[in-house]
């Protein structure tokens, strides 16, 4: 996972970083890949997590951008389509467009999604003897 991984996702959502995010990106980037291998007890990432380690790493740098007050005027277009129901017992899903939350709002479920990761890594952990 390199920095130019996090710019291209970030850039997904609209956001584009400037050198001066370089930092912040790099500090994020050690501490979702030592999360990671704290969560699962692995010494290395395996690549099946590569994606998830992208999504925590933008979510929690859209986290500490939001909280030092450096997002102003950055809004997340989350009007595409989002899954709003699900049922198992012979699968159903509804989907359907969140128009009624504020930009904050759809900022904070944005990130949210993306930093509830801990399910994914479930599968990878392993005993600490």
């Amino acid at each position: 996972m390199t920095t130019q991984d996090i710019i291209d996702r970030l850039k997904a959502f609209g956001y584009t970083a400037t050198t001066t995010d370089d930092l912040i990106i790099d500090f994020t980037i050690k501490k979702v890949i030592q999360h990671i291998k704290n969560f699962c007890n692995i010494t290395t990432i395996p690549e099946e997590l590569f994606f998830v380690a992208v999504d925590m790493v933008v979510g929690e740098f859209l986290q500490v951008k939001k909280a030092s007050g450096q997002l102003e005027g950055f809004e997340v277009d989350l009007n595409v389509v989002l899954l709003s129901k699900w049922q198992q017992g012979d699968s159903s899903e509804a989907y359907a467009a969140d128009k009624t939350l504020s930009p904050e709002e759809r900022l904070d479920k944005l990130i949210g999604i993306l930093l509830d990761t801990d399910h994914r890594l479930v599968t990878f952990r392993r005993l600490r003897w």
